[in-house]
């Protein structure tokens, strides 16, 4: 892998990652930009406990824009877009309209009064684009394209993380329209938080608590008895599990685990890395061909595609895993949140997971 960093125009930093050792990546952003001020701030809620990042500045970011002002297409005469280069295989570059900022404490400051606690929003957004081709999908990357991008969000990942301030990294890819994607060009983002993550800290209460009763840990046991019982094990290779969750909140929802428990993408070792784009683009796939259309070939599944890893501190115990679900439940039907669900963060599945499970394994690839 060839990694290449440059900056763009107003001064946000651009990397490319390339398969071919030789290629030169000297093109220019030619735009006229100026530095854009990010007035991104963390509010803590006093009732709960979570931080909430108020970012209003993001209001006026590019919205659905015609394939031939694609912002993340690689630059053309007479049309200049993110990446100045003429084709890539993946970049990553500094969000122009970010939640999060490495200068937010410039333009915001910091509150500090009873019920109202407040703090720049410090931290980073990057986009991650995953092929040049506007109308392709990660599911129709190569192995070695898509091993490209897990060597890429591993490289984000220990750089990002060690960053002052941050205290975790979260690599994920929305996917479709119907998730609320704004750009339809295949890409996936980072966030560099500030703080733990109201879902992670969750998970490190559990394990802790796990530990403590069992003298285990929480998620070496979860995997081990997905194997013991494999009525909703759809995948398993021999360095990864795909399983969908006993108590899944998503119609079809499934998670891939490495076998060998480890924190963080930066503690895989080569033959997991390996063996992983083979399972992940197969999952892909998959889900694809849950939702046939008219004509056969099954509808694109909106999705979410989530890493969970250990943040800086106190994440001992946790398990790097994927979580990969679709909000279409089925076919012609979103799964929309309930009241129950948006109110008490309570959830009901239309679709056992057993169910899900089986016809993710009958699906053909």
């Amino acid at each position: 892998m060839r990694k290449t960093t440059t900056k763009l125009a107003d001064g946000r930093e651009l990397i490319y990652y390339d398969r071919d050792e030789s290629v030169q990546r000297d093109a220019r952003d030619r735009r006229p930009l100026e530095p854009a001020a990010s007035f991104a701030e963390i509010r803590r809620d006093p009732v709960l406990g979570d931080w909430v990042t108020v970012a209003s500045h993001r209001q006026a970011r590019t919205y659905h824009p015609p394939a031939d002002e694609c912002p993340l297409c690689p630059s053309r005469d007479g049309r200049l877009s993110e990446v100045p280069a003429a084709d890539y295989d993946v970049v990553v570059f500094e969000n122009r309209f970010p939640s999060l900022s490495t200068d937010a404490a410039s333009y915001v400051e910091g509150r500090d009064v009873p019920m109202q606690l407040g703090r720049p929003g410090v931290g980073r957004c990057e986009v991650v684009c995953f092929t040049a081709d506007h109308g392709a999908s990660f599911a129709d990357l190569s192995e070695s394209k898509a091993r490209l991008v897990l060597d890429a969000w591993t490289d984000r990942t220990a750089e990002l993380g060690g960053l002052p301030d941050i205290e975790q990294v979260f690599c994920f890819e929305n996917r479709g329209a119907e998730i609320g994607v704004t750009l339809a060009h295949p890409h996936g983002q980072i966030y560099a938080f500030p703080f733990t993550t109201p879902r992670t800290s969750k998970m490190v209460a559990s394990a802790v608590g796990h530990r403590a009763r069992t003298g285990r840990n929480l998620f070496e046991d979860l995997l081990a008895a997905e194997l013991a019982d494999p009525v909703r094990v759809v995948l398993a290779g021999e360095y990864w599990t795909a399983f969908v969750p006993y108590a899944a909140r998503w119609p079809y929802e499934c998670h891939l685990y490495p076998n060998r428990r480890v924190t963080s993408l930066t503690a895989l070792n080569e033959a997991e890395r390996a063996e992983f784009p083979r399972l992940y683009l197969d999952l892909l796939r998959r889900f694809d061909l849950l939702f046939p259309g008219d004509d056969g070939p099954g509808v694109p599944a909106p999705y979410i595609a989530a890493w969970h890893q250990a943040p800086r501190h106190g994440g001992d115990e946790l398990a790097l895993h994927l979580e990969l679900f679709t909000i279409r439940r089925t076919v012609g039907k979103l799964k929309f949140l309930a009241g129950v669900e948006s109110g008490m963060d309570a959830f009901v599945n239309d679709v056992s997971p057993e169910a899900a499970a089986q016809r993710l394994r009958e699906v053909a690839t």
